[in-house]
């Protein structure tokens, strides 16, 4: 179970150091920590509202209707959460004494609660792949055959970027043999991509490419997007107006969502081609993090998430409360685990300071 440590407001006064930077606030925690810029704020006061049940805020309506496009994909809904897109696409795909099949650090596994047994009555059917990244091969082997004692293969989901796998992620050529593998099998093909636009700015591959390509797709418009709520459920005509239906028993039904919808939109069309701002940040930290004698391992730095181990002489909640005291916080995923997110609410400043700290920790500070 993940263990945070949330940022604790004090008077900054301390400089950090004769001659350093002076003490700022580092929020590493996630990139869902973002508030709405001024420019996203004045879309939400501007949006043209109606009710959503009926199907009747144009705003809403107009985010679905670009997302959609985008991904060259039939249809979407808004929903509150992207734990929800996620499960509503579990219980489209996966009828009774089914199962999914995903990778062992996968979310839809580690963070919704077991939501996939609660929601969907499905089991799950776990892979140990390659930094959160499953291939062909491996998803073969684990198709469960036709036997009356054994859960039928009903799904499988694939997760880019991958969370617990440090930001990794897939591209088009790995992702052919899963679709082809799928369709041979008749089993379904959904992508959590919670963090796709971050692959997608790395990769330079279009958002229709990733839709063709699959059954239904989730996006979050509140972590490197930053808007402050919502995910995008997205797939056929048929499906997404089934998928309303989950949406609305499982308390997803909102009034004049276009408010929040107006915010995701902006975020769709202003804040995409800058995510390669938090890699760059990211790759700069992770360069200096791997420099320290106290960090036994650390993952690829591929996109804006940095986790590394630290050396089993050290602990984690340790590492972390030592940073707090530098007001610069960060999550333990376990009990050597550390977890850092870049996003669009920092900036160089904030990253040379946090470089600072990092470079002068020394082992015994960590005691």
């Amino acid at each position: 179970m993940d263990k945070t440590l949330y940022l604790v407001a004090h008077p900054l006064t301390e400089e950090y150091g004769t001659g350093d930077l002076p003490r700022m606030h580092v929020n590493l925690l996630s990139d869902t920590v973002t508030k709405p810029s001024t420019a996203m704020l004045e879309a939400i006061l501007m949006a043209e509202v109606g009710d959503d049940v009926f199907g009747k805020d144009p705003t809403a309506n107009a985010l679905e209707q670009y997302a959609a496009r985008l991904f060259g994909m039939d249809a979407a809904v808004f929903c509150p959460s992207g734990t929800m897109t996620n499960q509503i696409a579990i219980q489209m795909h996966c009828d009774d004494l089914t199962e999914l099949i995903c990778d062992e650090t996968s979310h839809v596994y580690q963070y919704e609660t077991g939501g996939y047994a609660y929601n969907a009555r499905a089991a799950v059917n776990l892979i140990k792949g390659n930094n959160g990244k499953i291939n062909a091969d491996q998803i073969s082997d684990a198709i469960k055959p036709n036997r009356g004692w054994l859960p039928k293969t009903a799904l499988v989901v694939i997760e880019n970027t991958s969370n617990k796998g440090g930001g990794s992620y897939y591209r088009l050529e790995e992702i052919y043999p899963i679709r082809q593998l799928c369709d041979e099998r008749g089993i379904g093909l959904h992508l959590d991509g919670a963090r796709l636009f971050n692959a997608l700015v790395e990769t330079k591959e279009k958002p229709a490419q990733w839709g063709a390509l699959f059954d239904s797709i989730s996006i979050c418009l509140s972590k490197g997007l930053g808007a402050p709520v919502g995910s995008l459920l997205l797939g056929k005509a048929s499906f997404i107006s089934q998928a309303r239906r989950y949406r609305k028993v499982m308390g997803g039904g909102m009034r004049q969502s276009g408010f929040m919808a107006a915010a995701g939109l902006f975020a769709l069309k202003n804040n995409i081609a800058r995510l390669s701002e938090d890699h760059h940040r990211a790759k700069k930290i992770g360069a200096a993090l791997s420099e320290k004698s106290f960090i036994k391992t650390i993952n690829p730095v591929m996109t804006n998430i940095i986790i590394f181990e630290l050396d089993e002489s050290y602990d984690g909640d340790r590492f972390v409360e030592v940073l707090l005291q530098h007001d610069i916080a960060a999550s333990a995923m376990g009990k050597y685990l550390i977890r850092m997110v870049t996003h669009l609410d920092l900036d160089d400043a904030m990253i040379d300071y946090t470089i600072n700290v990092i470079q002068r920790l020394r082992p015994t500070d960590l005691k």
